[in-house]
C-alpha cells in the first residue's frame, strides 16, 4: 500500500463537505457535523479486483483499500471473515425463502462485531503515535479494546455504564485493562469520555478516533456480498444501538459499485433496523415519518448493548433505511428473549441479546410483508450469548436429575417418545 498517498485522502464533513487533514478529530469545526474518511474510489478501482482479493487470507483486511490505514494493519490482523450462514430451519421458522445469518458470535478475538472497528481504529491510532487507548461502551467495544490493546502492547481504559453484564464486565477486566464504571447510562458515560478526551489527549475509538473506527463495520458488508457469490442479497437486517452499523453496510454496498466490484443492482438492497422497544428512537422516529429522533433518557431492556437513548448515528440511519425502501421494528424483552431461542434451536447459534432483536423484528418485517417471503435477507447477528446468559437464565428450561440407572433414564426416554 502506498503509505504517502494511501487510499484516503483526509476527513470530509458530511454536512458541508469541507475537507480536513486525516487528523484525530471528529466534527466539523463550522457547523458540528460528524467526520467520514474521504477515499479516492478511482486508485482504488486500479488497485482492486476479485481475482486479487481471493489471493488474499480471508480476513477483513483482503479489503484493506476500502479501510482507512495508511500502511499494513498491525492490530487484529485476524479479525473479519466470520461464516455466512445459510439457515433453511430458521427461514421456514421465520416464513421467508431464503435465509442467511452473517455469524459475527464467532469473530476474533472477543466474539462480537466490534473486533471490526477496534482493528482499524487502534491500527490508525498506532499510525498517529497514540500510546493510550480508550473507549465509552456498553460492553462489546469494552471488550475488544481491551483485548486488542492488550495484544498490541498499548495502555487502555473502557468507561462503562455500572449496571452491565457481568459476562461482558469480566471480558474486560481479564485483559488487564482499566474498567472504569459509571453510575448512569450510556449517553452519560460518552458525555464523559469526551472530555477526558480534550483533557488527556488519548485516543478514543469512538470518540476522536471515530471517523477511523466507524469505517471497520464495512467489512461485514464487504464479506457477506463476497460470501454470497458476488450477489447482493434481497434485504439485510441490523440491530441498531448508535445507528452507525446499518449506516456503514448500506456505504459498503455502494463502495462495492464505485470501484468496480459490483455493478449497481436493478433495485436497491432493502436495509431494515433492528432495536429493543426499551430504547428504540431510531425505530419510534422512522415509524412516525420524522428524520430526528426523540432521545430516549432512561433506557430499559435486557438488550442493553443497543440502549443508547442518543444514538451518533440515528439521523443517517433513517435516511439509509428510507433511501433503501426497507423497514424499522422494535421488540419487547419477551420477544428478544424468544429470538435467541429460535436461532439457537433451529441453527444451533447462540447469540447475545441484540441477536435476538435482530431475529424478532425479522419475524415482524416477514410478517407485515416488508421483507417478501420470496427474498433473501441475511440477519446481522454481533455477538456472542455466552456474554449476556442473564437475558436466558432461567427461561430454557432445568436439566432433570436421576440416578446412574437404566431404567430411570428409560422413564425419561418414554416420556419425550410420548409427549412427540
Amino acid at each position: 500500500m502506498d503509505k504517502k498517498g494511501r487510499f484516503f485522502s483526509g476527513l470530509v464533513c458530511r454536512e458541508c463537505g469541507r475537507k480536513y487533514p486525516p487528523a484525530a478529530i471528529h466534527v466539523c469545526e463550522y457547523d458540528f457535523g460528524p467526520l467520514e474518511v474521504a477515499y479516492d474510489y478511482e486508485k482504488i478501482a486500479k488497485a482492486v479486483s476479485r481475482e486479487k482479493l481471493a489471493a488474499r487470507p480471508e480476513t477483513m483486511w483482503r479489503f484493506r483499500e476500502l479501510l482507512p490505514v495508511a500502511g499494513d494493519p498491525t492490530v487484529g490482523e485476524q479479525v473479519g471473515y466470520t461464516p455466512l450462514v445459510k439457515c433453511d430451519r430458521l427461514a421456514r421458522a421465520l416464513g421467508a425463502k431464503t435465509v442467511y445469518v452473517k455469524n459475527d458470535t464467532v469473530n476474533y478475538p472477543t466474539l462480537s462485531f466490534k473486533d471490526r472497528v477496534v482493528s482499524v481504529a487502534l491500527s490508525r491510532a498506532r499510525e498517529m503515535g497514540f500510546h493510550v487507548v480508550a473507549c465509552a461502551s456498553t460492553g462489546n467495544l469494552a471488550n475488544s479494546v481491551a483485548a486488542n490493546a492488550a495484544a498490541a502492547g498499548l495502555k487502555s481504559y473502557v468507561l462503562i455504564p455500572a449496571d452491565l453484564e457481568a459476562g461482558k464486565v469480566l471480558g474486560s477486566l481479564i485483559f488487564g485493562t482499566n474498567v472504569v464504571a459509571i453510575t448512569g447510562a450510556y449517553d452519560q458515560v460518552n458525555r464523559l469520555c469526551s472530555e477526558i478526551a480534550n483533557k488527556y489527549g488519548w485516543g478514543f475509538v469512538n470518540v476522536n478516533l471515530r471517523p477511523y473506527y466507524a469505517e471497520g463495520s464495512k467489512s461485514m458488508g464487504f464479506e457477506m456480498v463476497e460470501q454470497l457469490g458476488w450477489r447482493f442479497p434481497d434485504n439485510v437486517v441490523v440491530p441498531m444501538a448508535s445507528g452507525s452499523l446499518l449506516t456503514k453496510i448500506h456505504k459498503s454496498f455502494n463502495e462495492l459499485v464505485k470501484v468496480g466490484l459490483m455493478k449497481e443492482p436493478r433495485a436497491p438492497v432493502k436495509i431494515h433496523g433492528a432495536q429493543a422497544s426499551g430504547c428504540s428512537p431510531i425505530s419510534t422516529a422512522f415509524k412516525e415519518g420524522k428524520d430526528f429522533y426523540k432521545p430516549v433518557q432512561h433506557p430499559r431492556t435486557i438488550a442493553k448493548s443497543l440502549a443508547i437513548g442518543t444514538p451518533a448515528d440515528g439521523y443517517y440511519a433513517i435516511q439509509a433505511v428510507k433511501q433503501t425502501d426497507g423497514g424499522c421494528e422494535d421488540v419487547s424483552d419477551e420477544e428478544i428473549v424468544e429470538g435467541i431461542r429460535l436461532l439457537a434451536s433451529t441453527e444451533g447459534i447462540f447469540s447475545e441479546t441484540a441477536g435476538g432483536v435482530t431475529v424478532a423484528c425479522a419475524k415482524k418485517l416477514v410478517q407485515t410483508g416488508k421483507i417478501g417471503k420470496h427474498e433473501s435477507v441475511v440477519l446481522c447477528i454481533t455477538g456472542h450469548g455466552l456474554k449476556t446468559q442473564e437475558a436466558v437464565t432461567g427461561k430454557c428450561g432445568q436439566p432433570r436429575t436421576i440416578s446412574p440407572k437404566l431404567s430411570e433414564f428409560e422413564k425419561i426416554y418414554e416420556e419425550d417418545f410420548m409427549n412427540k
